[in-house]
């Protein structure tokens, strides 16, 4: 298959983020231009806000975009706030499938704000993680949708034995980030090679592993890693690109690849500069890369 028809862009690459305070957040209209600019023909959701409530269809349509899926952050292993938290699956997962999108990408939050300070649950706290994922299932395939859980550092699933126990506990699909999965001191490609076909969606973000290093360590807060550069363009740092598309071509079904490098903007760039240069970076490397994997795959 074409992987034009694989690779989606993410309003995160352009700075957009749901943390409060995050950084300069650039209009949806420049960002879904850059987007189609770069021949990209889908992207992911964005935060609550990011497309202007009732437009969003109109931008989406007016930049030769479909959606393939939304990401969100929620509780999921307090049972005093379950419902409250499953108010905003029903909301979000309304919203992208009426939007077009297959895919619920799911974070457990810690119900901290922002990324910075991790979770770790007691078995009593996977259990409850567990129904309150297989809920999440439920609304969303009421919806059409299929549900990915996504480990992420500064929630209660970053590392890879939370990846393992996940696993264990629910059914639910994997949305494989390379970037989190490194930051958590996990393999992206044995990961996607155990999970196998649970990996249903993939955010692929290259990595500076010593700045993980430091942020697995404690000596440097997340949002100061990214704005420092964390995340490279895709061949720019120290992730094994082809090995991971090898494995998740050799062990998944065909998955979106969604092209992320978190960004954090104290201005907003000039036109034809700013995250538009590393993301056409990012998409030259991986139409290479994709080429040479699928030499040796015979995709």
């Amino acid at each position: 298959m074409d992987l034009a028809e694989r690779v989606a862009g993410a309003p995160i690459t352009w700075g957009i983020c749901e943390v409060p305070g995050w950084g300069h957040q650039m209009p949806a209209e420049r960002v879904l231009s850059e987007m189609r600019s770069l021949g990209l023909r889908a992207t992911e959701l964005g935060p609550e806000g990011f497309l202007p409530e009732g437009s969003e269809r109109a931008l989406l349509d007016a930049n030769g975009l479909s959606l393939v899926a939304g990401f969100l952050p929620v509780v999921l292993h307090d049972s005093s706030s379950l419902d409250r938290e499953l108010g905003k699956v029903d909301d979000a997962a309304d919203r992208i499938s009426t939007l077009g999108g297959s895919v619920l990408v799911l974070a457990a939050s810690t119900g901290v704000e922002g990324y910075e300070e991790a979770g770790r649950l007691d078995a009593a706290g996977w259990a409850a993680l567990g129904r309150g994922i297989d809920r999440v299932m439920a609304s969303a395939g009421e919806r059409g949708l299929r549900v990915a859980l996504h480990p992420h550092h500064g929630t209660v699933v970053e590392r890879p034995e939370d990846i393992e126990r996940l696993l264990d506990v629910s059914d639910v699909g994997l949305c494989l980030d390379t970037g989190h999965v490194m930051v958590g001191g996990g393999d992206p490609v044995t990961i996607a090679r155990t999970a196998g076909s649970r990996v249903i969606h993939v955010h692929l973000k290259d990595v500076d592993a010593a700045i993980a290093a430091r942020v697995a360590a404690g000596d440097l807060g997340y949002h100061a890693a990214v704005a420092a550069g964390l995340y490279r363009p895709l061949g720019e740092g120290d992730l094994e690109v082809r090995a991971v598309l090898r494995a998740v071509e050799e062990s998944a079904g065909a998955v979106w690849y969604v092209l992320e490098h978190d960004e954090v903007l104290d201005h907003e760039p000039e036109a034809g500069s700013g995250p538009l240069l590393d993301a056409r970076r990012s998409l030259a490397f991986l139409e290479q890369a994709w080429e040479e994997v699928g030499s040796t795959t015979g995709r």
